[in-house]
Formats: structure tokens, C-alpha cells, sequence
């Protein structure tokens, strides 16, 4: 995802996009939805602000709370038209706005990077029990990781926008992954797309191996947080000591 990443689409690019499909026709309210369609990327980006407001909210408060943030960093992104448009081509979807806002959950996408596995399962309890969100999915490749050693866990949340018609729900896809997941995931893209997204099977299994490893190092440094913790605690003043 590049952050802050902004998409504009004019009428000719998305006639362009959909003359490239050949499959889809163009009905007599084409027009009308590709000026609703324009109206789409705002929405979303405007979604995307609110939730990157309420993570700044949250790693500040734990800044003050705990002496650190968990969050590492956040990226975040608007899906291109393009792309949309071809994932509900793949689907089997027919183009309309309904089915787009329906079944396509990652026109929004933010990615968060937490320093710990634990930290991320934290943060997911905590936005599960806001009211000012709504989790409408969870997939923990965390727990059950894909066969090509992906770990992340993928949350579909609806974030409320008050506007003049009212309030409107938006989708927003967030990735939650430790830095050992993101930089796995990093190089596992530009090796799918280096080899034309068909892996040897050398690399597919070097990978999965560079994924156990990524793993074991989560689970290290976690263990070597709990044990500095543990010393940290146990440095404090005894009963009737004062502390230097």
C-alpha cells in the first residue's frame, strides 16, 4: 500500500477501463453510474481519515499509559479503478455501484504494523469494543496461515461518515502483521510479480521456510520482551526499600 495514496478517475479512463474488459456492455445509465462511481474515492478516502484518526487517538494513549505504542506504523490506500472494476469482473459481479459497495471490501485499505503478534490480537479487542466502528469480518491468517506461509490478520470494519443525507457506513480493510510479516509479505510480492505470478517451486518452498523463520523470530522477541519485563519488575524496591 503507498500511503496517502490518492486516485482520481475522469469519464474517458473508466470507459477506457471497462472497453479493455470487452465482456461488459454499456447500458443507457452507464453515464449516471460512472458520475456516481466519481463520488466513490472521496467517500473512502474520507473513511480512511477518520480511522487513521482514531489509531493516532490510541497510540497516544498508550504512549502515555504504558511508556510505548505497540503500533510501529500505518500505511493506507485507495484501491485504482481499474483494479476494482477487474476484481468484480473476476468475481463474476455485474458493474453497479450496489455490488461494488456490497462485495468489494478493500476499496479502503490500511495496513498496521505492531512491533508484537500479542500486541495485534490487543488491538483488535480494543476497536471490537468501540461503538464508534463496526467489525463486520475477521480473518486471523495469524492463527491459520495460507498455504505459501502468508501470516496477517485481516479485519473488514465499517467506519460511520456524517454527511448532509445522513450517516453512511464505509467499508475499510485493515491488515494487522508484526514487521517480521510485513517484510515477508514485502518480498513475497515482488517475487510473485517478478516471476509473472507463477513461483518455481524451489522459491515457493524457500519462502515458506523464510515464513516459519519470520515466525520463530516473533516468538523470540516476545520472549525476550516477557523476560525484560519480568527483570524490569523485579529490579524495583523490596518491602521497606526505597528506590535509588
Amino acid at each position: 500500500m503507498d500511503e496517502q495514496e490518492g486516485t482520481q478517475l475522469t469519464l474517458n479512463q473508466l470507459q477506457v477501463h471497462v472497453k479493455d474488459m470487452q465482456q461488459w456492455q454499456i447500458n443507457e445509465d452507464f453515464a449516471k453510474q460512472i458520475e456516481d462511481f466519481k463520488t466513490l474515492p472521496v467517500l473512502y478516502r474520507h473513511a480512511l481519515n477518520e480511522l487513521q484518526n482514531k489509531i493516532d487517538v490510541i497510540k497516544s494513549e498508550w504512549q502515555v499509559r504504558d511508556g510505548f505504542s505497540p503500533i510501529e506504523h500505518v500505511k493506507s490506500r485507495i484501491k485504482e479503478p481499474k483494479s476494482i472494476l477487474q476484481k468484480m469482473q473476476r468475481k463474476g459481479y455485474e458493474f453497479s455501484l450496489g455490488n461494488m459497495e456490497q462485495y468489494i471490501h478493500d476499496i479502503a485499505g490500511m495496513r498496521i504494523v505492531c512491533a508484537f503478534v500479542k500486541d495485534i490480537y490487543r488491538l483488535v479487542d480494543h476497536l471490537s469494543a468501540r461503538e464508534d466502528m463496526r467489525i463486520l469480518e475477521i480473518k486471523d491468517y495469524i492463527a491459520h496461515p495460507k498455504p505459501n506461509g502468508y501470516q496477517s490478520l485481516h479485519l473488514i470494519i465499517a467506519i460511520p461518515l456524517i454527511l448532509l443525507e445522513g450517516t453512511r457506513w464505509v467499508k475499510v480493510e485493515i491488515q494487522l502483521r508484526t514487521l517480521a510479516m510485513d517484510f515477508w509479505a514485502s518480498m513475497e510480492h515482488i517475487l510473485y510479480y517478478k516471476f509473472d505470478k507463477q513461483l518455481p517451486a524451489h522459491v515457493a518452498e524457500e519462502l515458506k521456510e523464510a515464513a516459519r523463520a519470520a515466525d520463530e523470530l516473533d516468538q523470540k522477541m516476545l520472549r525476550l520482551r516477557r523476560e525484560i519485563l519480568e527483570l524490569s519488575e523485579g529490579d524495583g524496591p523490596g518491602p521497606g526499600q526505597r528506590k535509588a
